[in-house]
């Protein structure tokens, strides 16, 4: 049983968390995680169970545009084009943290967390799940105003599952 993050996550986080770590062992392929509204809950929650080493690669918080481009290798034109919460910029969150480490499965997260500035949708997030050598999957998620603990809870679910179904493909 994890320590540290058990008391502030949800059970099913946790399950769901333990079942990816498993999967990835079983199967012997390394997790990377590139997250910006999650601030780094993901890798948190991925890194929480002891010998996760064996199937945690790295982390990438890309809380910026300009992190996201320095740490992802993203076109800043891209960001500024498209918009820091955007599939494109997830997908490519992804590939960057496939391309930037030594992980088969990489998940990406970047979204309004909120309050959302003017023109964005709070609660609007997108993922996505690259698996090297293959197709990178994506999922967009209108969490709704419902905080930025209830829209991280449910991106940290959304980013679980896509996890999961990258691994047992």
């Amino acid at each position: 049983m994890a320590d540290t993050l058990d008391p502030a996550l949800p059970d099913d986080i946790i399950e769901r968390a333990q079942a990816v770590l498993k999967l990835a062992d079983k199967k012997q392929l390394y997790l990377a995680t590139a997250e910006s509204c999650t601030g780094g809950l993901l890798a948190a929650v991925l890194t929480d169970h002891p010998g996760s080493s064996h199937m945690f690669d790295r982390g990438f918080v890309s809380y910026s545009k300009q992190a996201k481009c320095d740490l992802l290798d993203i076109e800043r034109e891209k960001v500024d084009s498209c918009g820091a919460v955007s599939r494109e910029v997830a997908v490519d969150m992804a590939a960057g943290a496939i391309k930037q480490s030594n992980a088969d499965v990489a998940l990406s997260i970047t979204g309004f967390a909120g309050p959302a500035g003017d023109g964005n949708e709070e609660g609007l997030v997108h993922f996505a799940c690259a698996r090297k050598g293959g197709d990178i999957a994506h999922r967009e998620e209108h969490f709704g105003p419902v905080g930025r603990d209830g829209v991280r809870r449910g991106a940290l679910k959304v980013a679980l599952e896509m996890m999961e179904e990258a691994l047992q493909a």
